[in-house]
């Protein structure tokens, strides 16, 4: 029986994951699954990791965990570059030598933001920020300890589990009467639960490199904003502004849209578009 590894329990994904598997469609009714958060799996570079994983007999690891305190990690570089580059590399190494099926989780934050038609998984990485580079950089390690590990690259990700932008407008909408939201940062929002569906389908897919995930579509941060407002049925106005307007430690690229044509024609996925899933999601709550 497959045993699969997935890290970052409490997180948005790990979280949509274990509802997959435990209480949405078990889409793996045959496989042990087995989610951790940092204080049970000995995150430790060197020989405890390893053993701990052929101890527990895992054949396939989601590494969902990660650093994604974006503008926190422009003070906390060490740290971020730990969890984001220096672990994966080790599970890489390790998955490697014990021949385990390894998708790791990466971001759109990759790319520096200046293209202007949506990036596709061999166009030049350009990080703008300590998260950002800290990913890129898991990315390189990774791919050079088990080719054959998959990337999945997603962006904007939000779920009904954990702290999101759309939880937050959500409160945000109720307590105030404006929002001003940016609207020069174009991407496209990805609902926890669909990532999770894609990262269950490629645990059977041999998909050795980097490949693109996200819901369909385009939007601005105001775009989503307004869409997440419309829903409540608050007063809040939402106002656009500009990300000049509201800066933060960490730069944002101002367009991530990721293209996804490889990984629909190879896994023959239809996407469901971003407003569609975040209605489902926001009905969920």
């Amino acid at each position: 029986m497959p045993k699969i590894l997935v890290t970052g329990k409490t997180g948005q994904l790990g979280s949509e994951l274990r509802w997959w598997t435990q209480e949405g469609n078990l889409l793996f009714p045959e496989s042990d699954f087995l989610f951790v958060g940092r204080e049970e799996l000995p995150l430790l570079l060197g020989n405890q990791l390893e053993e701990w994983i052929e101890t527990n007999k895992i054949t396939h690891i989601i590494h969902a965990a990660a650093y994604t305190a974006v503008d926190k990690a422009e003070s906390e570089r060490d740290q971020a570059f730990l969890l984001n580059a220096r672990i994966p590399q080790e599970l890489a190494k390790i998955s490697n030598k014990l021949k385990i099926r390894l998708i790791h989780i990466s971001t759109d934050f990759v790319f520096d933001g200046t293209s202007s038609t949506p990036y596709t998984e061999d166009r030049t990485k350009n990080p703008l920020s300590v998260y950002g580079s800290s990913k890129s950089e898991g990315e390189d390690l990774v791919l050079n300890a088990y080719p054959d590990a998959t990337i999945l690259r997603t962006s904007w990700v939000y779920s009904k589990f954990g702290n999101n932008f759309v939880k937050t407008i959500l409160r945000l909408a109720e307590q105030r009467d404006k929002l001003t939201i940016i609207y020069d940062q174009i991407g496209t929002p990805t609902w926890a639960r669909d990532l999770a569906r894609i990262c269950l389908q490629l645990l059977t897919t041999p998909a050795p490199g980097i490949y693109h995930y996200s819901n369909e579509g385009v939007a601005s941060w105001y775009d989503f904003a307004q869409e997440i407002v419309e829903w409540s049925r608050s007063t809040c106005e939402v106002l656009p502004i500009l990300a000049t307007e509201y800066p933060l430690p960490a730069k944002r690229p101002s367009f991530s849209v990721l293209h996804k044509g490889k990984i629909k024609s190879e896994l023959g996925i239809r996407i469901p578009h971003w407003k569609q899933s975040l209605q489902k999601m926001l009905s969920d709550l």
